[in-house]
């Protein structure tokens, strides 16, 4: 029996890692805040695949999270051979606009409890045979621009986070792999659904189910990054060196008209 444990499993990307974990014949731990849609999410898994979820419904901020995390998993008896990590959150709002919670939210669940999912299931799986972990961070970690600030500087955490930490897994068995994806087809960002069709439709985002495939096909294959899209990799050195003009400009047409 091989288990997989993806957190944000409820909607979006995270349903997406479900359904295709569950096609390569995984036994799921699903893990969200949300549970009327974890429900959902369990009830699809088991009625197309015949497979076990297992659910836990949790606040992924609280200050213990990792900890509550690593006792469910512990008390089930299933050991993780891959660890997905996408629970995340995004507004697109200057941080002096942000209440001093949501600020807290971001850097508890993108950086405290990520670290502490890593370091606790990085023992538990390499004290069983080893096993996989797949950290969510973004492009936009490269674009420290307004209105993402808390959004792009937790995202850059988990990246250098995951890169450093790789290393120091390596002999024990544990591949970790980061994610550092572009725009993806789906509700995070608030999107409507008729320019995600069109952003797909464009090549300018890539699908739920395309990028899921990718990422799990480099993280079960032990890679150290995947970014979706050629285009994407190439805008990186442009996008991360504007000059701050340019940066002032998006603040003043686009994210002061928003916050008005």
């Amino acid at each position: 029996m091989s288990v997989a444990l993806v957190t944000g499993a409820s909607s979006g990307i995270g349903l997406e890692f479900c359904r295709q974990l569950a096609d390569l014949a995984y036994d799921i731990i699903a893990v969200s805040n949300r549970p009327d849609d974890l429900q959902r999410c369990a009830e699809e898994i088991e009625k197309t695949w015949g497979l076990k979820i297992t659910t836990y419904c949790l606040d992924l901020a609280s200050p213990d999270a990792a900890e509550k995390l690593l006792d469910f998993v512990s008390e089930t008896d299933l050991i993780p051979e891959v660890v997905i990590n996408n629970a995340g959150i995004f507004d697109f709002k200057a941080v002096a606009d942000m209440e001093p919670a949501r600020i807290d939210a971001y850097i508890d669940l993108h950086m405290r409890t990520m670290t502490h999912i890593c370091l606790l299931f990085g023992d538990m799986m390499s004290s069983h045979g080893g096993g996989c972990i797949l950290n969510m961070s973004s492009m936009s970690c490269w674009m420290p621009m307004p209105g993402i600030a808390m959004y792009s500087a937790t995202k850059a955490y988990i990246r250098a986070f995951s890169r450093a930490y790789r290393i120091e897994m390596k002999e024990r068995g544990v591949s970790v792999t980061v994610a550092c994806p572009g725009g993806i087809a789906t509700d995070l960002f608030g999107l409507p659904k008729r320019l995600q069709r069109l952003g797909t439709k464009v090549g300018a985002l890539y699908t739920p189910q395309k990028f899921v495939r990718k990422a799990l096909k480099r993280t079960l294959a032990g890679k150290a990054q995947y970014i979706n899209g050629v285009m994407n990799r190439l805008a990186i050195p442009a996008v991360a060196s504007l000059p701050e003009w340019a940066r002032v400009l998006i603040k003043k047409k686009l994210l002061d008209r928003i916050s008005k």
